[in-house]
């Protein structure tokens, strides 16, 4: 594997430590357990994966990745968390699901000659954890044949979503492990459709949303103030 520049080994030390939880509908990813259906049913509606190659980027235990694989796409799934792939790699032989899983950066994938092989890419609860997300939006949009989809989804860099995802969800109500966010790191939705603009992404869609804690349930929203899901096809030639 070639080392990667733009990742943190403080943030690939988190996801790490809690890599043999990450099927646990009440640990330390409960969020994302409870986020699962609502982010596959926002893909389906927008790219029906029956048929589809599709990239996972970022993809951890695999949550998504089983999903999309369930609903009949052809899933490669890429990350740089090792002990997260070994849980990815087993779940799917459980669950008796073929996944492509690979130990590898997106930049790396397409420098490797990939460029244009995936139907869908998809980079879900990632883009705040890396130092540069600009270069993975880039390399997304490499991978990506001509006229295909891209999906993004992350946090807003508002004093609500401070208040929401860190203050509230790692400190007061303790649904996530402390340190998970960096405020410093949230993206507004600006900057994240002028990342995909410049890397040749028409942003077609933003949703945001919304979470009610105390039943764990998540709906799409117009609010875009704190989680918000993104859209992007790649240009034609």
């Amino acid at each position: 594997m070639t080392v990667a520049q733009n990742a943190d080994p403080k943030e690939l030390q988190r996801f790490e430590a809690v890599a043999g939880q990450w099927w646990d509908p009440d640990g330390p990813l409960k969020t994302l357990h409870g986020m699962n259906p609502l982010r596959l049913r926002f893909i389906k509606d927008r790219a029906p994966l029956a048929g589809l190659r599709v990239l996972d980027v970022g993809c951890g235990g695999g949550l998504l990745a089983e999903a999309m694989t369930a609903e009949g796409a052809t899933v490669t799934g890429i990350d740089l968390a090792h002990e997260a792939l070994l849980v990815a790699r087993l779940h799917a032989i459980e669950s008796g699901l073929t996944i492509d899983y690979r130990e590898t950066s997106v930049e790396d994938l397409a420098r490797d000659g990939a460029d244009g092989s995936f139907d869908v890419v998809t980079c879900l609860e990632m883009l705040e954890h890396v130092p540069n997300p600009a270069s993975v939006i880039c390399a997304c949009a490499r991978l990506v044949k001509p006229g295909g989809q891209v999906f993004f989804s992350t946090i807003n860099r508002t004093p609500k979503a401070w208040l929401t995802a860190v203050v509230g969800a790692e400190y007061l109500m303790n649904i996530l492990p402390r340190g998970t966010h960096e405020y410093a790191r949230f993206i507004r939705p600006s900057e994240l459709a002028a990342w995909m603009r410049a890397a040749g992404l028409q942003v077609t869609t933003m949703s945001g949303v919304r979470y009610w804690p105390l039943v764990h349930h998540f709906a799409l929203s117009s609010d875009l103030g704190v989680n918000y899901l993104v859209t992007g096809r790649r240009d034609t030639p």
